[in-house]
């Protein structure tokens, strides 16, 4: 493959997954983000309060709310708890390269593990990152002797994060 070629293949592959990424993203009312900043700082709120709090009728407020429900915007409704008051002190950053085309097949293994709390793809020298919350060191040193007998998993780096300086999954609206 000549340099042209390839830039003109880059250029467009980027271009291809920008329009996808625009694709996906949904035209957002403002009342919508309003009640999503309510929901984000309290997911308990009734649709009562969050119309008083909002000024617009208690049908609007659900109507939005089940809207952005069905768009898949709201996932569902959680709380968030504090991992290390209940015994979940260590938490552990692992970087993983996987084999050739394995890479999916290794994160649906490693996302079964109770203790992992989120997988991503990621770009760099390692294919993905599993964030994952242990009560102790023999549970983490389990984890990781269960995570390198995986098939097609080539290497592992892991972190032990010494301090949580900011742990918010919420998103600035």
């Amino acid at each position: 493959m000549n340099r042209r070629l390839t830039v003109r293949f880059w250029k467009n592959y980027a271009l291809g997954s920008l329009k996808l990424e625009q694709d996906s993203i949904q035209h957002i009312e403002d009342i919508d983000l309003r009640i999503l900043s309510l929901l984000q700082e309290d997911c308990r709120l009734s649709f009562n309060k969050i119309a008083k709090k909002l000024g617009i009728s208690v049908g609007t407020a659900f109507n939005h709310a089940k809207n952005l429900e069905k768009k898949g915007i709201i996932e569902g409704y959680t709380l968030m708890l504090d991992s290390s008051k209940l015994g979940y002190s260590l938490t552990v950053i692992v970087m993983i390269q996987a084999e050739g085309n394995f890479l999916v097949d290794v994160e649906n293994e490693i996302s079964k593990s109770s203790n992992i709390i989120a997988v991503y793809d990621i770009t760099g020298d390692y294919d993905a990152v599993a964030i994952a919350k242990f009560k102790d060191r023999a549970s983490l040193n389990d984890f990781i002797k269960n995570l390198l007998s995986l098939p097609h998993i080539k290497r592992t780096v892991t972190h032990i994060a010494l301090n949580v300086v900011k742990e918010d999954h919420g998103v600035k609206l």
